[in-house]
């Protein structure tokens, strides 16, 4: 059994920063893609931002790219996203989401506010 713990959530002013974390645990964990979603209030889940777990290239949405940056441990077990120039309508939970060759995984989610 493979669980993925988001953390770092929390509530924060628009243009400030936070930086999330998602530990695997369990058994072994050999993901091909690691990502971020996240989902507001009354709105679909959406692609925020990847990481291929051997290469480690990126993929981001376009209402993110420049301001949010993933990135892996060394030990590739933790994902993370350090989010920067917050807005408002970066608020919702956000969720971390693995992809092996057989299985997806997703955290539990994290809720991220930012006031205005």
């Amino acid at each position: 059994q493979v669980q993925l713990v988001e953390s770092g959530g929390g509530l924060v002013q628009a243009g400030g920063s936070l930086r999330l974390s998602c530990a695997a645990s369990g058994r072994t964990f050999s993901p091909y893609m690691m990502a971020w979603f996240r989902q507001a209030p009354g709105k679909e889940r959406e692609f925020v931002a990847s990481i291929s777990w051997s290469g480690g290239s990126t993929s981001y949405a376009d209402s993110v790219k420049g301001r949010f940056t993933i990135s892996r441990s060394d030990a590739k077990t933790t994902v993370f996203l350090q989010m920067n120039s917050l807005k408002p309508e970066d608020t919702a939970v956000y969720y971390c989401h693995g992809s092996t060759s057989g299985d997806a995984y997703w955290g539990q989610g994290t809720q991220v506010t930012v006031s205005s």
